[in-house]
Order: C-alpha cells, then sequence, then structure tokens
C-alpha cells in the first residue's frame, strides 16, 4: 500500500507539473493573442466614438444651418411688415396731406369771395400793415404798373 500511495503522489506530482507547463506554454501563446484581441476592441470602440462624434457634429451643423434660415425668414418677414408698414404710413400722410389741402383751399375760397366786393376792409389791412412796419422798404404800384421806388425812405421823419 505504502508503494502505491507514493506512486499515487509521484503521478500526481508529475501530473501537476505538466499541467503546470501546460499552462505555462498555453498562457504564453495566448496573451499576444488577447492583447491583440484587446486593441482590436479597443480599436472598434474607438471607430463606434469617432462615428457617433461625426454624427453628432452633422447633425449640431444641420441645426445650425435650420435656425440659420429660420432666422433669415423671420429678418425677411420683419422686413416685409416694415415695409408694408411704411406703405401704409406714407398713403396716410398722403391721405392727410390731401386733406389739409382741401381744407386750405375751402378756406381761401372763403376768404377770397368774403373780400371780393369789400375794398374798404382791404384798406384798412393794408393801412394797418404800415403802421406797423419797421423801417421797411414799400413799393407801392402805380397807374403806369411801375412801382414809386424809395420815395422819402421811410426811415426819415
Amino acid at each position: 500500500m505504502y508503494n502505491n500511495r507514493q506512486a499515487l503522489a509521484f503521478g500526481s506530482v508529475v501530473f501537476l507539473f505538466f499541467a503546470f507547463v501546460i499552462f505555462i506554454v498555453l498562457s504564453l501563446w495566448l496573451w499576444p493573442k488577447y492583447k491583440v484581441y484587446k486593441q482590436e476592441l479597443n480599436g472598434q470602440a474607438a471607430l463606434k466614438e469617432a462615428e457617433w462624434s461625426k454624427q453628432i457634429l452633422i447633425e449640431e451643423a444641420k441645426a445650425r444651418e435650420q435656425a440659420s434660415l429660420m432666422q433669415a425668414k423671420a429678418r425677411v418677414t420683419l422686413a416685409q411688415a416694415e415695409g408694408e408698414a411704411q406703405i401704409v404710413r406714407a398713403k396716410a400722410e398722403g391721405a392727410a396731406d390731401i386733406e389739409r389741402a382741401k381744407a386750405a383751399a375751402e378756406a381761401n375760397r372763403i376768404i377770397g369771395e368774403s373780400l371780393k366786393d369789400n375794398e374798404e376792409y382791404l384798406r384798412y389791412i393794408w393801412i394797418k400793415g404800415l403802421q406797423d412796419s419797421s423801417g421797411e422798404r414799400i413799393y407801392i404800384p402805380t397807374e403806369a404798373g411801375l412801382p414809386i421806388l424809395e420815395a422819402g425812405k421811410a426811415g426819415k421823419r
């Protein structure tokens, strides 16, 4: 029995030795393959990350382009609205000018009609103007259509 135990122990040691040698050989053979596999996975991960980064940049560029197009459209719309407002404003101002001109024409017509046969009032206004003048030269038309020039200068008394 003792021999049987020694043989069993020796067989176990030999088995462990060969198992250890096989483990070392397998480790030395598998380690470089594992490093290559790991590098390949790292490369694939980096490639995926680069693709996602590229997609993100493309989407951001599209968003910026859409935003700038929307801003340009808004500026065009605003410019059109401002132009239309200016046209409306100009039309309103033109209409107001026409109404003022009509009112002034009506006032002139009324004044003209009231002064037609009212020579006394016109003479009164002319005399009043002469009294209010302060050393101005006055040219009075004569019958021949020629004015009397500087007749007795207004400043001398």
